[in-house]
């Protein structure tokens, strides 16, 4: 599969964000020590009008996704589970943070015969859209509950559905 360059936010969304689990509505304090990886956000990629970045603790603590093959051999799904990684999402031009704890989550994604992915995340996740995605973002948003987006053949995020509550990243740190 193609892949956009946000979607090393695939690093964000799909690998990382989704095995952050059952973290509190609120923002908690980020571990001790430096993080693992840094991702920087211009403005209006993640978020509308400030650079947004990333940082990451445990990031080698994710855990490998379990494969499932056809009988040729093709990956049709993978499974992830685990505790998942500690993300602090900080505003770059006022410096206020929102940190999400990583305490346990699991990604189910379906890989379909035209090439998509159908990508359904529980506990609590974050997911960032950019402005090709659908919705349109710049967004970047916390949701706790499930949610289920497909992925195209250009890496184009589309939100299928969403149940439980939502926290508007951005706007907490705005």
């Amino acid at each position: 599969m193609k892949t956009r360059t946000g979607s090393c936010i695939s690093l964000i969304a799909t690998m990382l964000l989704t095995l952050t689990s059952a973290a509190p509505a609120r923002s908690a304090e980020p571990p001790p020590g430096p993080p693992d990886a840094t991702i920087d956000l211009p403005a209006s990629l993640a978020c509308a009008g400030f650079d947004l970045r990333i940082e990451i603790w445990s990031a080698a603590h994710r855990p490998e996704p379990r494969t499932f093959l056809d009988r040729n051999g093709n990956t049709v799904r993978t499974l992830s589970a685990g505790k998942g990684v500690t993300l602090a999402f900080t505003n770059l031009t006022n410096v206020k943070s929102y940190v999400v704890p990583g305490t346990g989550s699991v990604q189910h994604t379906v890989f379909n015969g035209d090439g998509t992915q159908t990508v359904s995340n529980t506990g609590s996740n974050v997911i960032i859209f950019f402005p090709t995605d659908i919705p349109a973002g710049p967004s970047t948003t916390q949701y706790i509950g499930k949610i289920v987006y497909d992925v195209d053949v250009n890496g184009t995020f589309s939100l299928q559905s969403a149940r439980g509550r939502a926290i508007d990243i951005c706007a907490a740190i705005d």
